[in-house]
């Protein structure tokens, strides 16, 4: 059990997605008919506690856009987190912006969200390349893995100061008998990363019921948590949503 506080971060891109269905060929992202608002939302959860807000702009653009992060950085109060794909483009956009944290994550255009966590065993040169501007320009950056030991000696090879290990297969085995695999997998995964001078965040598919078990996990610094929260919004509001996963995270 984690004794200090556990941190929440909030993905928003979900929020962004219900606009994009509607609005994607309008030229602005936000103002008059165009709704709902990403930056709004973000607001609303930084009001209920949210640590930190975390954006994907992705290549396809598919439901952040650019303006979107340039607003959150120039509004927001608590820490914007930008993941980005391996790419020139997106480097140069992340130094442009200065966000507080940047998470290197794998991009496929077929993937309706972001599966598995990215190879930086095989993309080692072209990681270290993006790991090594950001940290120049004094961007706190993590690296998006599978909780693979190879992948996490390999994050503190590169010198990343944070990884956030993908807990997209424990969330999709949780109702089946591979769920305590995969919660082990996790937990000696946060494990190696801790001796390793890792800080560990976590994220993808934690929602209100999986969170009592994730936050069990030792060593965790924050949950990145984002489709379960924009949906609960839709029933009890955003900062009820964002409170009460805040409070099942931090429960003694």
């Amino acid at each position: 059990m984690n004794h200090q506080e556990l941190l929440l971060g909030v993905n928003i891109d979900h929020c962004a997605t219900v606009r994009q269905v509607r609005y994607k060929d309008c030229e602005a992202t936000n103002g008059g008919i165009i709704e709902p608002d990403p930056v709004f939302f973000a607001q609303q959860c930084e009001l209920a506690g949210a640590d930190s807000i975390t954006v994907h702009l992705r290549e396809d653009r598919r439901h952040m856009q650019a303006r979107d992060v340039e607003r959150l950085r120039e509004s927001l109060r608590v820490p914007l987190n930008l993941e980005m794909a391996v790419t020139d483009a997106m480097l140069e956009f992340t130094l442009g912006i200065e966000p507080d944290y940047a998470c290197i994550v794998p991009e496929n255009r077929e993937e309706v969200t972001t599966e598995g966590g990215l190879n930086i065993v095989d993309e080692r040169d072209r990681v270290a390349r993006v790991l090594e501007g950001l940290a120049h320009a004094g961007v706190i950056v993590s690296l998006f893995i599978d909780p693979e030991p190879d992948q996490i000696r390999m994050a503190a090879e590169l010198g990343a100061p944070v990884v956030e290990l993908h807990t997209g297969a424990y969330s999709n085995a949780y109702y089946s008998t591979t769920r305590a695999g995969e919660f082990e997998r996790l937990k000696a995964g946060a494990e190696l990363g801790h001796e390793l001078g890792l800080v560990i965040n976590a994220g993808h598919g934690i929602n209100y019921v999986n969170a009592a078990e994730v936050r069990t996990l030792p060593h965790l610094h924050e949950l990145n948590i984002g489709h379960s929260i924009v949906s609960r919004s839709l029933f009890k509001g955003v900062e009820e949503s964002v409170r009460e996963m805040r409070r099942l995270l931090n429960v003694r």
